[in-house]
This record gives C-alpha cells, structure tokens and sequence, in this order.
C-alpha cells in the first residue's frame, strides 16, 4: 500500500479506540469529553462486561426499555458474524400495527418457535415503527415454523405476511402500497385467515 493511499484510508476511519482508562471513568465521563466535538449519536453502542451472566442479566433487565423515547433493542455482539451474513433464519414481516409493534411483543410471539438471533422494528426517524420488522433465528427450522404457523394471522386487526427475507435486489425492489391488504376486524389477535 503506497503512503498516500493508506494516508487515504486513515482519513476515511471515523471510530476512535480510547484505551488505558482508569476503572472509575464512566461511559458520561467519555461523553462530557467528547461533546466538545460532535452532540449525534449513531444510534447504538456496545457495552463490555466481565462476566458472561453480567450481559445475561443486563440483556434480561433492559432490553425493551424506554430511553429518550425510544425502545432499546439489546442483543449479544456476535464477533463472528457469519450466521448474520449468510441469512441462516431471516424472515420479513409486514402489514403490522404501526401502533402497537415492539421488539418486545415481536419477542413473546415469535420466541415460541425456536431461538431468536436479532430482531427489529424499522422505524421512521422520529422513532414511530413502520409496518414492518425483520427477525432472524438462529436455525432455518425454526423460521420456517413461524412462517407456517402465523404467516396470514391477524395481529390487532391487521393481516401480517412472513416470508423468508430476500435481499432487495433478489425481490426487485421495495414493497409498494398498493402491496399492503384489506384490514378484516376479529375479536382475537390472531386467528388464521380462511382462504
């Protein structure tokens, strides 16, 4: 690599390593420190802790929590990110209840099939859910059984389709609106759909 084009490559790295920290320094320490350059967050953080049930039990505690308004959507850093890549159990939800969806409910509902590697609810920049959610499972299996079971469910009145989830490009594009259903009102959250 030649000196100017690493020079190059520098210039485009926009994430610091703060390293040799005394044990009392605090994650609002590092923000006081730091305002002075930028007030944004990207959006997310990881946290490091010493001991395995350590992050068990923060993930139990504060996953789905309330923070500035918005939902916290806790998960184990997976430094090995095959699984994600390879879209091993990746399903696509839409027609949701923009109201009522949260990482929370979709994690009563679709836990019951098998082993949850990430979800989320796609939200608009305000932080209000759009109709739609990505979930993926830790093994194909255990997708496919959800896609069985609920694909055409009524979820709070509204008609929710899964599918094993395409890239963009694979499906053509994006879902249009003219793609969305009919509402049909029923007592129960979810019921099959009779076709």
């Amino acid at each position: 690599m030649t000196a100017a084009a690493f020079q190059s490559k520098i210039s485009k790295m926009n994430s610091l390593y703060v390293g040799d920290l005394h044990q009392n320094v605090t994650e609002a320490d590092l923000n006081e420190m730091f305002s002075e350059v930028t007030h944004r967050s990207l959006g997310y953080a990881y946290v490091n802790f010493y001991q395995p049930h350590d992050a068990e039990r923060a993930l139990f505690m504060f996953d789905n929590e309330m923070l500035e308004g918005r939902y916290l959507r806790i998960m184990r850093s997976d430094p090995d990110c095959t699984l994600r890549k390879i879209g091993v159990g990746n399903i696509f939800i839409r027609n949701l209840d923009k109201k009522s969806i949260t990482n929370k409910n979709l994690y009563e509902i679709f836990s019951a099939f098998g082993d949850i590697y990430s979800s989320k609810v796609v939200c608009e920049e305000n932080g209000h859910s759009k109709d739609y959610v990505y979930i993926q499972y830790k093994t194909q299996e255990a997708a496919d059984r959800a896609i069985e079971k609920l694909n055409g469910m009524l979820m709070d009145n509204e008609k929710v389709f899964i599918e094993r989830f395409k890239s963009r490009r694979a499906r053509g594009g994006t879902w249009s609106q003219g793609q969305r259903v009919q509402q049909r009102v029923c007592q129960e959250p979810w019921q099959r759909h009779e076709r």
